[in-house]
């Protein structure tokens, strides 16, 4: 039994993995996958090439290719921009102290500074009537100003029915009047009757109610004037009116149309006024302002008396 089982199948020689090609020969084992076995018998193994690469060589570094020279201030020139910040600084604040006791003054005079913010594309005039007018005053003062948009639509398209008339053979001069009574209307209006109404409902002034009722009559007249449009003041066709209307509507259509059309917003312009003054008047009574711009109208009288 000891003879048929002599040489051990799984007995080989101790092999280092490591060790150089003529060593692994000398197994009865492949070099291949798990005990392969050389089945050349006698032949010896070939020895694999060595297929490991040489190293590069080193390159040396060089520190000197992208140096940057950074200058640093001296200890003079930091402390000159030290003196200068400071400089700015107080003087910041030296304006900011000057506009804090302007303001300061204002409020207690009694003068509101009013910021621009209407129209607001191109803010000119400060109008709020949300947050300045009072609750129970704000609808008769959003119609206030609906009229005086209204006087602006109304001499807008006075300027249109002017030019339709121009181009169909009128004298060019109704055209120039049409102008001019737009550039001096509007901001007339806003300056003489509806900024004294805003500044009266603002701050129950009694003299600003006087101003709003002598103007907004004049204003009144003025739209009633314009419907008619008799060409007694004012140079024949220069406004929009009834009677103009009636005298090109034979000739030209599209002109006689277009007076007509000025005509109509001149009415309802003329209209919607006297219902605004009826009710500034009957606000204006009711509070008791009559009387009080009555005392300050006598008040006035003896200073300039005495």
């Amino acid at each position: 039994m000891a003879g048929r089982y002599d040489s051990n199948p799984f007995d080989e020689d101790q092999v280092n993995p490591f060790s150089e090609p003529a060593t692994k020969s000398k197994s009865k084992f492949g070099g291949g996958s798990f005990f392969t076995t050389n089945t050349a018998g006698t032949g010896n193994v070939a020895p694999a090439s060595n297929s490991r690469l040489s190293p590069l060589p080193p390159e040396p570094a060089d520190f000197n290719t992208f140096a940057v020279d950074i200058p640093l201030d001296s200890t003079g020139d930091l402390k000159k921009k030290e003196r200068e910040l400071q400089a700015r600084e107080a003087d910041l604040r030296r304006r900011e102290q000057e506009v804090k006791r302007r303001e300061d003054a204002a409020a207690q005079a009694g003068i509101t500074l009013e910021q621009k913010n209407w129209p607001p594309f191109f803010p000119i005039i400060h109008h709020d009537i949300a947050n300045e007018i009072p609750i129970h005053l704000q609808r008769l003062q959003y119609v206030a100003f609906s009229s005086f948009l209204g006087l602006g639509l109304c001499l807008l398209w006075n300027i249109v029915a002017t030019t339709t008339a121009w181009i169909k053979g009128e004298d060019v001069k109704i055209w120039f009047l049409a102008i001019i009574y737009f550039i001096s209307g509007f901001p007339g209006a806003y300056v003489l009757w509806y900024r004294p109404l805003y500044r009266a409902f603002r701050t129950e002034s009694a003299l600003n109610f006087g101003w709003f009722f002598m103007f907004y009559l004049l204003h009144i007249g003025f739209c009633i004037f314009a419907a008619v449009a008799p060409p007694i003041v004012f140079k024949g066709k220069s406004l929009a009116g009834i009677l103009p209307a009636v005298d090109l509507i034979g000739g030209h259509a599209l002109v006689g149309i277009f007076y007509f059309i000025g005509f109509a917003l001149f009415c309802l312009e003329a209209l919607i006024s006297i219902w605004v003054l009826q009710q500034v008047y009957m606000y204006f009574r009711g509070s008791g302002k009559a009387a009080q711009m009555k005392r300050e109208a006598a008040r006035g009288a003896v200073r300039a008396a005495f």
